[in-house]
């Protein structure tokens, strides 16, 4: 699988990461890592949150739609 930004830029560059949101291909320059806070609880509530954060990839569009950044 092909980078889809480096194709958009006429680069040939192997794909590292898949966009958690969109699947999209992503070489490690375009591949954004962003930890993300767990909740965990029944419902309706209390929540609290795990420990650890969890690790996930977006690509940049992404990530500007769901932070903003």
């Amino acid at each position: 699988m092909k980078c889809y930004y480096c194709a958009l830029e006429g680069k040939d560059s192997e794909a590292v990461a898949i966009c958690i949101v969109c699947g999209m291909g992503l070489c490690m320059e375009h591949a954004i890592r962003k930890d993300v806070d767990v909740w965990e609880g029944g419902y309706p509530l209390p929540s609290k949150r795990v420990k650890a954060p969890l690790p996930r990839i977006l690509c940049p569009a992404c990530y500007n739609s769901l932070y903003g950044k």
